[in-house]
């Protein structure tokens, strides 16, 4: 069995503030008419009301009363908004912070590429190519005909193989007939009788 003391600590460090999200926690406020629970805005709310109420029935020590537990509760509650608005705005500076380090980065790598573009020779301009075929060997150019370039000029010069005529059909021609031309066979292709 647990003992009353650590029951009642625990209990009392329910009502803290624990860093944790105080402005949408549900909180159980002892207060002079029975406990009320809520968020913070809805404790002071009905803490208001309750003192509002004692004013109206002339019982001007209930609503001080009143008026000091929502006046607790208004504390916690801007203390806990206050935190919030400091972290809010110190993840914002470091959120720009992170995102001018990375604007830095991207524009010394995109420096170091146009440095190493401009140092590679293949990414460099390149000179206009000269043609140097045999058509090119021309007296303007200015240069000198070789043996293999006047080689080379009458091999691209020889003339083309002619084309072929399109085959016509064979067509068979007769044999002339051996001697004996009995036994061939006749026009009407009937075989010769055959002697006896």
């Amino acid at each position: 069995m647990r003992s009353s003391k650590s029951r009642s600590r625990v209990k009392n460090n329910r009502n803290r503030p624990s860093g944790g999200n105080v402005v949408n926690r549900v909180f159980d406020s002892s207060g002079p008419e029975g406990k009320v629970r809520g968020t913070p805005q809805q404790i002071i709310d009905k803490y208001n009301q309750l003192a509002r109420d004692a004013q109206l029935s002339n019982d001007r020590v209930a609503a001080e009363n009143f008026q000091q537990h929502a006046e607790h509760y208004l504390r916690l509650l801007s203390e806990a908004q206050r935190e919030m608005e400091a972290r809010r705005e110190e993840q914002d500076r470091q959120n720009r912070e992170r995102q001018a380090e990375r604007d830095r980065e991207r524009a010394e790598r995109q420096e170091r590429e146009a440095a190493a573009r401009q140092s590679d020779p293949a990414e460099a301009p390149q000179p206009d190519v000269m043609d140097f075929t045999p058509e090119a060997a021309t007296p303007e150019s200015g240069l000198v005909e070789t043996p293999e370039s006047k080689d080379a000029a009458a091999a691209t010069e020889a003339p083309a193989k002619k084309e072929k005529a399109p085959r016509r059909p064979r067509t068979r021609k007769p044999k002339p007939a051996p001697e004996g031309a009995e036994d061939a066979p006749t026009s009407n292709g009937d075989a010769p009788e055959a002697a006896e």
